[in-house]
C-alpha cells in the first residue's frame, strides 16, 4: 500500500496561508524532494486551482526566479487527483476524484507505487478525520503573523503524532515529520 503524505508550511502562530512562509531556494529543493517521493498528488479544489495558476507551464505568464524551475517542472508534470463537487472538469495531468472520499482514496492507496502526496487545508482536514494521513509534515517558518487559516481547525479528536525526522533550513525554517500513533 503506497502511503498518503501531506505537508505544508506553517508559522509559529498556526498560520498556514502560502504568502507568509519564507519560499527561497531550499525550501524549493525540499517541496520537489517531496513530490518526487510520490507517483501522484492528491489536492482540494482551492489547492489545485492556485498551483495549476502558479505552475502550469503551458500557460504561466509570471516571471519566477530561476531558483524555482526545477519545482515548477515537478509539479508541473506529475499526476495529479483533484476532489472537488464543483469542478465540472480538469486536465493538467489531473482527474476528479468523485463519491465516497474515503473510498476513493483507499482504492488510490491500494494501487501499487511509492506514495501519494498531499497539501492545502480543508482537504487535509477530512483525510486527517478519516485516518488516512500516513505521515505529517510540517515546515514551521520563524514567524508571527497574526492572521490566516490555521491547521485542522474543526478537528473532531485528538491527532497523536511521533517525531520521525527533523531538518533545519539556513532561513530558520524547521522541517517536522511525524507518522500517526498507533
Amino acid at each position: 500500500m503506497r502511503p498518503l503524505r501531506y505537508s505544508i508550511n506553517v508559522t509559529l502562530d498556526g498560520c498556514c496561508d502560502h504568502r507568509v512562509g519564507i519560499a527561497d531556494e531550499e525550501l524549493h529543493r525540499h517541496a520537489v524532494e517531496n513530490i518526487d517521493r510520490a507517483d501522484a498528488l492528491l489536492f482540494g479544489r482551492v489547492t489545485y486551482e492556485m498551483m495549476e495558476s502558479a505552475w502550469r507551464l503551458a500557460t504561466r505568464t509570471a516571471v519566477m526566479p530561476e531558483w524555482t524551475e526545477p519545482f515548477a517542472r515537478t509539479i508541473d508534470a506529475k499526476k495529479k487527483y483533484v476532489v472537488s463537487r464543483t469542478l465540472p472538469k480538469v486536465d493538467w495531468h489531473a482527474e476528479l476524484v468523485r463519491g465516497d472520499l474515503k473510498q476513493a482514496v483507499q482504492q488510490l492507496k491500494r494501487e501499487p507505487g511509492k506514495g501519494l502526496f498531499t497539501g492545502g487545508v480543508t482537504l487535509p482536514l477530512a483525510l486527517a478525520e478519516m485516518g488516512l494521513i500516513d505521515e505529517y509534515e510540517f515546515v514551521v517558518h520563524p514567524r508571527v503573523v497574526g492572521h490566516g487559516p490555521t491547521l485542522f481547525a474543526g478537528l473532531s479528536q485528538r491527532l497523536d503524532l511521533q517525531l520521525v525526522s527533523r531538518q533545519e533550513f539556513g532561513s530558520g525554517a524547521v522541517v517536522l515529520r511525524y507518522e500517526p500513533k498507533r
